[in-house]
């Protein structure tokens, strides 16, 4: 694969640009010298991420709506398989030249336009955020509980503990993201031992992994696989489809192509699969151990006896989830706030918008049921990062053949002015993707184009995209 053989790294200089409103030491390009992620970095990065609850309970959708458990493992794995795609793509010009996605964005759609992708990336980073805190929040509600076993009683018992772990995420967001360094080296570590001393006991105490493992799919036919199927592979395609657009906000740092391309490689699919198998085989041991399916390991760890060992494995995942939150749900969407205007908006800034934001959208609803998450959730905003991520990789790969005038990004004036700072080629190419993937969702005869949404909309964007580059004066 040619990139990973892509050996040149851009060092670029933006000290001469006169106007300097389009940067703020956030979005700056990375220096040479700072680009110190190898392969094991950018591979712990993933399996940080990665390990978390969201992850241990993705299968659980899947086998509710009448998968086996191979069927859902396999397709969560193809899902992830097909995302490392663009996530490895779009993460080249990040390595390159050492520039966050909202610069990169300004390339195809203009250094003012480039806040359309970026805000639409905030938002769903923003919700994320809200889904995490929920998810962290249970755990400190369950850990209460534990201490001042009076607190059950209390209603509101889950809303505090959401609202205490969501003034957890904004004390780290003030206080900077080195503050949280040393919790990132051991949060996901502690989860995946949590993880597999939850796997060792399962196997224990239920006699081998149970009913779940030996259920059969619940679907007749052919048709009704695939009926079910394709949805759910887009939504696991949606699972990490936002940070394949954001992902340079990782790989600026990368000592190499090959680093980012590998480290992706080692540690996305197989921690993914990894931490979903051990979901599905805990779970498949409750049904034996306790009567009853249970998905959330918060709700499963509260069961245990042993006190030390249920306060143990609640820290852990409160620190675990705390740790993934900031990295994946704080740092992007601070940067895309950031660009709207960079003199006036800093990380702090960003990311204490997305925190308000974060509840605002509600996660609990989000989180209510498998339907609303994977068909309305992760499907619905595939529809939109689907078709950016199409205009992205035509953009540098196609049209511009990995070459950028890397100043000209922080610079108003410069080659990605375009129309007023506006590309209109790439609003028109974002517009169609949007509006071909989401025709399924109001008209029943069409409906496979929502179901492929993230497909579909890649598709629309990156040919319309390249067709209308290709076309001259279009702006006169």
């Amino acid at each position: 694969m040619s990139i990973i053989t892509d050996s040149q790294l851009v060092e670029t200089d933006v000290s001469s640009i006169k106007n300097q409103k389009l940067i703020n030491k956030d979005l700056a390009p990375i220096k040479l010298a700072e680009r110190s992620w190898g392969t094991y970095a950018i591979a712990a990065l993933w399996i940080g991420m990665s390990v978390n609850i969201p992850t241990y309970m993705l299968a659980s959708g899947l086998i509710s709506g009448g998968m086996n458990w191979w069927q859902a493992l396999l397709t969560i794995g193809l899902g992830n398989l097909i995302v490392l795609i663009p996530m490895v793509l779009n993460a080249h010009a990040g390595t390159k030249y050492g520039i966050p996605f909202p610069v990169l964005a300004r390339a195809s759609f203009g250094t003012k336009g480039s806040n359309i992708p970026a805000l639409l990336r905030a938002v769903v980073a923003c919700g994320w955020f809200g889904i995490q805190t929920w998810i962290g929040g249970q755990a400190i509600n369950s850990l209460i509980i534990l201490l001042l076993p009076e607190w059950a009683i209390f209603s509101f018992g889950p809303a505090i503990g959401f609202l205490l772990f969501w003034a957890m995420n904004v004390y780290f967001i003030v206080k900077g993201i080195e503050s949280i360094k040393w919790l990132e080296s051991y949060g996901a570590p502690f989860l995946l031992l949590v993880g597999l001393g939850l796997l060792i006991w399962a196997y224990v105490n239920a006699g081998g992994f149970g009913p779940i493992l030996s259920q059969p799919s619940k679907f007749k036919t052919a048709g009704e696989f695939w009926r079910f199927f394709i949805p759910s592979l887009t939504g696991m395609v949606g699972f990490w489809a936002t940070l394949s657009l954001n992902i340079p906000d990782f790989t600026r740092f990368a000592k190499s192509q090959k680093s980012q391309v590998v480290g992706q490689a080692l540690g996305l699919p197989p921690a993914m699969v990894m931490f979903s198998f051990i979901g599905i085989a805990v779970t498949s041991a409750t049904v034996i151990i306790f009567g009853e399916a249970i998905w959330d390991p918060v709700v499963l760890l509260s069961k245990f006896e042993s006190p030390v060992v249920v306060l143990i494995s609640l820290l852990s995942l409160i620190v675990a989830t705390l740790t993934t939150n900031i990295a994946a749900n704080v740092v992007s969407p601070a940067n895309d706030f950031a660009n709207l205007s960079p003199k006036h908006i800093s990380f702090v800034k960003g990311g204490l918008l997305t925190a308000v934001l974060g509840i605002a959208m509600m996660p609990w609803k989000l989180l209510s049921d498998y339907s609303a998450y994977i068909f309305g959730w992760l499907i619905g905003y595939s529809s939109f990062l689907g078709p950016i991520a199409g205009i992205l990789i035509c953009d540098y790969f196609i049209i511009r053949k990995r070459n950028l005038n890397s100043k000209d990004l922080y610079d108003p004036n410069g080659e990605y002015k375009y129309s007023k700072g506006f590309n209109i080629k790439a609003i028109y190419a974002l517009a169609a993707g949007v509006f071909v993937a989401l025709i399924g969702l109001f008209v029943d005869e069409l409906r496979f184009l929502y179901d492929y949404a993230w497909f579909v909309g890649f598709a629309v964007a990156f040919v319309v995209y390249w067709v209308l580059m290709n076309k001259k004066n279009i702006y006169k």
